[in-house]
């Protein structure tokens, strides 16, 4: 694959038809997988070395980021690289990494930690964790593996709850400009904070999932898990609205869907769609179980639902 053709999949400045010929490219090997987060490694780490966080394409010229890349895969390894390059220091100096719409990328935490961010995710944590706590700043969703540290809490800020665990697998959705909040505890224990009652917390156990609903937390058993397989491409919904759904599609293909055919809203949907297969084979295959149109405007990312 074309290295000029992948940055600008990171920077999310893809034409549709590069776009679709690099997802098909991801899906068709797992060596492919491999390449794709060895690249998007380096140009995080390489981008970090001009200002802190991901800046525009446009302020690097490509050629010297493939020379220096012989030079960063040596000293790639797990929560290294930002010292390398940054030469920074002290728990004030910050990392910020935002994902564009339609990506989602897997890094590594200066403990060892490993998360997954999903599209439209920025994430933010010091250099290094400081001696008290391993504290870090989410607005998006992430998947997040802690390793166990009991001496040292790991903390998620969000901008609604403050999540702490000491080592455990489990999944948060937070973006602050919605209304929804959500975790779910795959295993080990965490414990919720709201911002508004800093006094109560609340444990979640294996199998729990914490979801706001109108300015309500319920505390749910969990059974399918199948919806947090978006950290292998796939997006996936049970019993859910068609407006819900195309609410998914606009955050994975950076594109707005317009309604305009309201008897869509009345039908529920269960299934999965590799993200590779692009939001038109999505909406074909929906099309197949209920009748509606769509059309795509060539001037701008827009789908109006007929």
């Amino acid at each position: 694959m074309d290295k000029d053709k992948l940055y600008h999949f990171f920077q999310g400045t893809s034409t549709f038809e590069e776009e679709k010929e690099i997802r098909s490219w991801i899906e068709s090997s797992k060596e492919n997988i491999l390449i794709l987060n060895k690249e998007r490694k380096l140009f995080n780490a390489l981008l970090l070395a001009d200002d802190h966080y991901i800046p525009q394409i446009s302020r690097f010229n490509l050629k010297a980021i493939y020379r220096y890349a012989a030079v960063a895969i040596i000293t790639l390894c797990v929560s290294f690289v930002f010292n390398y390059f940054l030469n920074v220091s002290g728990p004030l100096a910050m990392q910020k990494i935002t994902v564009p719409a339609g990506q989602r990328i897997n890094i590594d935490l200066p403990d060892g930690s490993n998360v997954w961010l999903n599209a439209n995710t920025t994430i933010e944590f010091p250099l290094s964790f400081t001696k008290e706590n391993r504290t870090l700043f989410l607005d998006g969703e992430a998947f997040f593996d802690v390793k166990r540290d009991e001496k040292h809490p790991f903390i998620v800020h969000t901008d609604r709850y403050d999540i702490k665990v000491l080592g455990t697998k489990f999944n948060i959705e937070s973006y602050s400009d919605s209304e929804n909040f959500e975790t779910t505890l795959i295993n080990g224990k965490v414990s919720l904070t709201a911002h508004s009652n800093t006094d109560k917390e609340i444990i979640l156990l294996p199998n729990q999932k914490a979801h706001l609903q109108n300015g309500i937390l319920n505390i749910e058993n969990v059974d399918d898990f199948t919806q947090y397989r978006w950290i292998e491409g796939l997006i996936c919904f049970k019993n859910a609205e068609f407006q819900s759904i195309m609410k998914k599609f606009e955050k994975y293909y950076e594109i707005k869907i317009i309604i305009n055919n309201k008897k869509v809203s009345q039908h529920i949907f269960t299934g999965k769609f590799r993200q590779a297969d692009g939001v038109e084979y999505a909406l074909r295959v929906l099309q197949k179980d209920i009748s509606f149109k769509f059309r795509r405007d060539l001037n701008k990312p827009i789908i109006y639902i007929e």
